[in-house]
């Protein structure tokens, strides 16, 4: 029996002794940095929050700590100490503004392919506990096109890709949405990709970035590319970054937190509306072993 069959194995025992609901997996991520990725996981959770959505984000960005500075939160604990010192996840959970939920991943995501079968359950289940706790849960990845960035990103139900109008931003954006086409685990019936143009100047301007990059996708890949929203320049954002406090809590009147609220919005009424397919933390987290030990 390989790895992944246990996971399987695993995660159907899990769902025999205990029927749940399953959370909502939005991974956040872009091609470069700097172009406010980890603002848009923040905002959305906020956001997320405000309309009766439990949101945690699990900060999956090992080389910046954005999410606690942005926070202005400094985590006890993180994912290491689930998988090596026997804490459950409730108890590595920091709790920022707002009641949002915060998980700091560390080094413990890629040590997850080294366990046995044994720690994998008990590893599984506190995982699957997530799904009890929040109805929405953020993965803020790395930027760039790394293996574990692009893990992540397969192993998701839904992508938000994150792109300025910046030329280097754009060919960045669009060797990421490359990479992740051309991945052996991808696939368009399982994952959907969306597009967040930030630091535009309005909205026709985000409308015109999403026309360029798709026309490109289009030609090239086979990766249907969807377009979430704009989020516009503004001076309130800056201010609030400087403050370590959320935009859309610090300045809710804000350009830039009515679209992060308009997106929020479109997200849970296309869940409303249509049905999003939700596959819970568990089976998230099985897929980026798999893939790990392939």
């Amino acid at each position: 029996m390989d790895q992944a069959e246990r996971l399987r194995n695993i995660i159907k025992a899990n769902a025999v002794l205990e029927s749940r609901p399953l959370a909502r997996v939005i991974a956040v991520t872009s091609g470069k940095g700097g172009v406010g990725k980890s603002n848009t996981s923040i905002n959305l959770a906020i956001q997320f929050q405000k309309m009766g959505k439990k949101t945690i984000i699990l900060d999956a960005d090992f080389g910046l700590a954005n999410i606690e500075i942005m926070f202005g939160t400094v985590p006890k604990h993180n994912l290491c100490d689930l998988i090596y010192q026997g804490m459950n996840i409730r108890e590595i959970i920091t709790w920022g503004p707002m009641d949002v939920g915060f998980i700091s991943g560390g080094s413990g995501i890629a040590e997850l392919s080294n366990l046995n079968k044994d720690h994998l359950a008990f590893i599984i289940r506190n995982l699957s506990e997530l799904d009890t706790i929040a109805d929405v849960i953020i993965v803020d990845t790395s930027a760039g096109i790394s293996d574990a960035v692009l893990e992540f990103l397969v192993a998701s139900e839904e992508v938000l890709l994150v792109t300025t109008p910046e030329p280097t931003s754009i060919t960045d954006s669009y060797s990421l949405l490359k990479s992740l086409d051309r991945h052996p685990d991808f696939s368009s019936e399982t994952t959907t990709v969306k597009l967040v143009a930030n630091k535009v100047d309005n909205h026709s301007q985000g409308q015109i970035l999403y026309d360029k990059l798709n026309a490109v996708v289009s030609r090239y890949l086979e990766l249907p590319l969807n377009y979430l929203g704009a989020v516009p320049q503004d001076s309130q954002l800056s201010r609030a970054v400087m403050q370590q406090m959320p935009v859309s809590i610090k300045n809710p009147q804000a350009k830039s937190a009515a679209a992060y609220a308009m997106m929020a919005e479109k997200l849970i009424d296309r869940e409303q509306d249509q049905g999003v397919p939700r596959r819970g933390m568990a089976a998230f987290f099985s897929r980026i072993i798999s893939v790990k030990k392939e």
